[in-house]
C-alpha cells in the first residue's frame, strides 16, 4: 500500500480544545436532567419524596422507578440493572431519580431537593467476601464461573523415571482501572416529528444501545436513532444504558429536548472500568525449564451488576496460562457480583491482568531454575499449529518467540540511571483473544458510492479515536487512486458494524470497505483494459497512477474515475464461525488471537520509591499494517495505558479520596516507544490479513513494568499499582 502520512480528521481539534464532545451539544428549549446517585454502596430505599424538588423554581418533571415500566431493566450481556433502582441499591452512585429542569443549576437545586431515606445493608466491597455472602441480587453473586481443565498431570519421564519439579507459587492483586475518556458520559435526547426519539451520545455502539433503551422502555426499536456524537475517545464501554434511557424517556414524556452531563465524580463511579483481580497461581517445570502444569484461581470484581463480566471471563479462559504451551492446565475464572460500581470491557480485557501474574510466575521459575528469563519463555512459547490450553489449535500466526527474540536483541538505551538510582530490565510476552468471542456472529458491511471523482464511505463503525476515518480514506487512495473520502457518520440508520474494539473495525470494517472499492475498481478497470488488449488484473493503482504490469500504461488514476458514477456494497467481511467454552473450558471459542512483546527499562528511586520508565521496546503481531502512522499511535496509546495501570491507577483510591486524586500518566511520564518489529503474516479468514493492535500492546506492558522494578529493587512486588511505599527501600 501507498505509505502516506494518516491524520484522524478530528486530531487537531482535539489536541487544541476545539472538538465537539457530546456535553458541548446544545439545541433551543431544551431541558437538563441530573440524576440523583446514592450515597451508599448497599441499602433499603425505604422512601422517595419528590414535592420539595418540584417546588424549585425551574423544575418540570421529576421520575422515579415508579414512572418507568416494570421491565426497565437494562445490561449488554444479562438484564439484570434497573434504569433506576426502586427498592435496593447496590453501589454507591446508583442513579434513584431524575430531575429535569429549565437550567442545569435549577436541575442540580431540584436534585439536592429530593428526599431518600434509605436503610444501609452490609456491603460486601471484597469479591471473596461476596463470593459466599446472602444474594445481593436475585440473580445471586456469580457472574460467571469457568472451571479450565487441559491435559493430565505429568508425573514421570517417557523412560519411566520420575519428573523433578521445579514448583513457584504467587498471590497477585490488581486494582481497578477506569478508562477515564476525555469527556465524561453525556446525552441529547431529541423528540422528532415522526413520534421517534434520536438519542446523540459518545456510543461506540449505536445499535446496541437503541435495542437496550427499546427494550427496557418498551419502545419499538424503529422509534429509536442513536447518533455517535463527540465520541473523541474509548477504550471499552462507554456511556451505560441507563442515563440514554432516562434521557429518552424524559424526552417522550415532555416532548421537549433534554440533555444529561455526568460529572468526572459521577463518571468513576458509573462503571465500566477494568476488572479488580485477585490471582493465585502455582507453576511446575521439570529441570529443563519445560512447563508441566499451571494451576490458577482467578476472583474478577465485577461490581453490583453484570454488563460484560461474562464474556470477559471467557476472553480471560484463553489467556490464563499465557503465551506457552502447557502440559496440565487446572484453571477457575470467577466473576463475582459485589457492592462496588459495575466493571466493564477495557482495552484488553481480562488478558491484561493474568499477563501480570504470569508472567511474574516465570520470571520467579527462572530464578528458581538458574535459568535466563528470555530463554525461559523461548522454550515454552506458542507458536503456529500448537493448543491454547482450551483446546483450540493456533492455526494463524502465532509468533510469541519471534516477537521476544526481537525485543530482546533490540540494543538497549544508551544512557545511564541517575546518581543514586537503580536501573532494571523487564520482560514480558502477552497474548490476547480478537474480535467477538464464543459464538458471536461478527460480521460488517460497507457502501462506496463514487460520483464524479467524489467518493462516499457509509458504515456503522464509531470513529472513537482509534483513526478509522484516517484507515477509511488510505484505503480509497491506495484502491481507487482518489486523495479523499467522506465517510458519513455512523448511527442506527445503517447495518450494525459491531462495537469499537478488540480489533474489530480494523480486521472487519475495515475489510468490508476495501472489498467495496475493489468492486468498483474492477468494473472501471474492465473497458481500460479492453482498449489496451489486457485483462483488468493486469492493471493496478499505486501512488495516484493507473499502471500496467510492464509499464506500457501509465496514466493519472484519475482517468478511470473521472465522470463516473457507480456504487459497491460489500458484506462479506465476517469472523470465522467460533463456539462457546464447555464446562471444562474447551472449544474453539477465539476466531483471532494477537500477541505482542515487550521490554521495559525502568528507573527506581530506592529513597522514595519514585519509578521513571525510561524504555519501552515492544514487538507485534500485526497480521498486516495497513498504516504505520496510525499502528503505532495505537501502540503509544497502549503503552500509556499501560504504564497508568503499572505505576498510578487505582479506581478504588480515587473514590475514596474524590475525583481529584485520579492520576494517570502524562506525555512526560511516559517515553518515546521504539518497534523492535511489525510481524507482519496475514490472519487467514481476515479481509485485509490485519489484526487490532491497541488490545495486545496493552497486555504485556504492565507485567514488564513490574519486572523492570523487580529486577532494579528485589522486591516480590505483587499487587498493581506499584506504590512508591512499597517500592521504596524498607527500614
Amino acid at each position: 500500500m501507498t505509505r502516506l502520512i494518516a491524520e484522524p480528521p478530528d486530531a487537531q481539534a482535539q489536541t487544541q480544545g476545539r472538538f465537539a464532545y457530546t456535553a458541548d451539544l446544545w439545541v433551543p428549549g431544551m431541558q437538563w436532567c441530573v440524576l440523583v446517585r446514592s450515597p451508599h454502596p448497599h441499602a433499603r430505599i425505604t422512601g422517595i419524596d419528590t414535592s420539595a424538588a418540584l417546588a424549585v423554581p425551574g423544575v418540570t418533571t421529576v421520575v422515579t422507578a415508579a414512572d418507568l415500566p416494570a421491565e426497565a431493566f437494562h445490561g449488554p450481556v444479562v438484564v439484570d440493572r434497573p434504569v433506576l433502582a426502586s427498592d435496593v441499591v447496590r453501589f454507591t452512585g446508583e442513579a434513584v431519580a431524575a430531575v429535569c429542569a429549565e437550567t442545569r443549576m435549577a436541575a442540580l437545586r431540584g436534585a439536592e431537593a429530593v428526599e431518600v431515606e434509605y436503610e444501609p445493608l452490609d456491603a460486601r466491597l471484597d469479591p471473596e467476601h461476596a463470593f459466599a455472602s446472602a444474594p445481593l441480587h436475585p440473580d445471586g453473586n456469580l457472574f460467571r464461573h469457568v472451571a479450565l481443565r487441559h491435559g493430565r498431570p505429568v508425573q514421570r519421564r517417557p523412560d519411566g523415571s520420575p519428573v523433578e519439579e521445579v514448583v513457584v507459587e504467587g498471590l497477585y492483586d490488581i486494582a481497578a482501572q477506569d478508562q477515564l475518556n476525555p469527556a465524561t458520559d453525556a446525552v441529547l435526547a431529541l423528540p422528532c416529528a415522526d413520534g421517534g426519539i434520536e438519542l446523540h451520545t459518545a456510543s461506540p455502539w449505536p445499535h446496541a444501545d437503541r435495542d437496550q433503551v427499546a427494550q427496557c422502555l418498551g419502545f419499538a426499536s424503529g422509534t429509536l436513532r442513536v447518533v455517535p456524537a463527540g465520541v473523541g475517545g474509548s477504550s471499552g464501554t462507554r456511556e451505560e444504558a441507563g442515563m440514554l434511557a432516562v434521557a429518552a424517556w424524559l424526552a417522550a414524556r415532555t416532548g421537549r429536548a433534554v440533555k444529561i452531563v455526568a460529572d468526572r465524580a459521577d463518571a468513576l463511579t458509573g462503571g465500566g472500568h477494568r476488572h479488580a483481580a485477585r490471582l493465585k497461581y502455582t507453576h511446575r517445570a521439570d529441570s529443563n525449564g519445560r512447563l508441566l502444569a499451571v494451576e490458577a484461581e482467578i476472583l474478577l470484581d465485577g461490581g453490583a451488576y453484570a454488563t460484560t463480566s461474562p464474556e470477559v471471563v471467557g476472553r480471560l479462559a484463553g489467556c490464563a496460562t499465557g503465551p506457552y504451551m502447557v502440559l496440565h492446565a487446572a484453571v477457575d475464572v470467577w466473576a463475582v457480583r459485589t457492592n462496588n460500581p459495575p466493571a466493564g470491557t477495557m482495552r484488553g480485557p481480562g488478558a491484561t491482568q493474568v499477563c501480570f501474574a504470569y508472567e511474574a510466575q516465570m520470571d520467579k521459575l527462572a530464578a528458581a531454575l538458574g535459568m535466563d528469563p528470555v530463554e525461559l519463555r523461548l522454550r515454552n512459547a506458542l507458536s503456529t499449529g500448537t493448543m491454547l490450553t482450551t483446546g483450540q489449535v493456533l492455526d494463524g500466526p502465532a509468533p510469541a518467540g519471534e516477537l521476544l527474540r526481537a525485543v530482546a536483541e533490540h540494543p538497549a538505551p544508551e544512557s545511564e540511571p541517575a546518581p543514586g538510582l537503580r536501573r532494571g530490565t523487564g520482560f514480558a510476552v502477552g497474548l490476547v483473544p480478537l474480535l467477538g468471542i464464543e459464538g458471536a456472529d461478527e460480521s460488517s458491511t460497507a457502501t462506496v458510492r463514487l460520483d464524479h471523482g467524489v467518493v462516499t464511505v457509509t458504515c456503522a463503525a464509531v470513529e472513537a479515536g482509534q483513526g478509522f476515518t484516517a484507515l477509511v480514506r488510505r484505503i480509497v487512495a491506495d484502491v481507487l487512486g482518489i486523495a479523499d473520502a467522506i465517510v458519513l457518520p455512523a448511527g442506527t440508520a445503517m447495518p450494525s458494524a459491531g462495537p469499537a474494539g478488540v480489533g474489530r473495525h480494523t480486521m472487519l470494517t475495515a475489510g468490508a470497505v476495501d472489498q467495496a472499492c475493489r468492486d468498483i475498481r474492477a468494473r472501471l478497470l474492465a473497458p481500460i483494459a479492453a482498449r489496451y488488449g489486457m485483462t483488468a488484473a493486469l492493471l493496478d493503482v499505486r501512488g495516484g497512477r493507473l499502471v500496467s504490469y510492464d509499464g506500457l500504461v501509465d496514466l493519472p488514476a484519475e482517468v478511470m474515475t473521472e465522470g463516473q458514477e457507480i456504487a459497491a456494497t460489500a458484506g462479506a467481511a465476517r469472523a470465522r464461525h467460533t463456539e462457546p467454552l464447555d464446562d471444562a473450558g474447551q472449544g474453539d471459542a477465539y476466531p483471532a488471537v494477537a500477541f505482542a512483546a515487550c521490554r521495559v527499562v525502568a528507573d527506581v528511586d530506592p529513597e522514595t520509591g519514585a519509578v521513571q520508565v525510561v524504555d519501552v521496546t515492544g514487538a507485534y503481531d500485526a497480521g498486516k499494517v495497513l498504516d504505520p502512522v496510525l499502528a503505532l499511535a495505537r501502540v503509544e496509546g497502549s503503552v500509556a495505558m499501560g504504564i497508568g495501570m503499572a505505576l498510578v491507577e487505582d479506581l478504588d483510591a480515587a473514590r475514596l479520596h474524590g475525583p481529584i486524586a485520579w492520576t494517570q500518566p502524562t506525555a512526560l511520564d511516559v517515553p518515546p516507544v521504539r518497534v523492535a518489529a511489525w510481524h507482519e503474516e496475514p490472519q487467514p479468514g481476515i479481509p485485509m490479513g490485519a489484526k487490532g493492535l491497541a488490545d495486545a500492546a496493552v497486555v504485556p506492558v504492565p507485567a514488564a513494568v513490574a519486572a523492570a522494578v523487580r529486577d532494579a529493587t528485589g522486591l516480590d512486588l505483587p499487587s498493581l499499582p506499584l506504590r512508591p511505599r512499597d517500592v521504596a527501600a524498607r527500614r
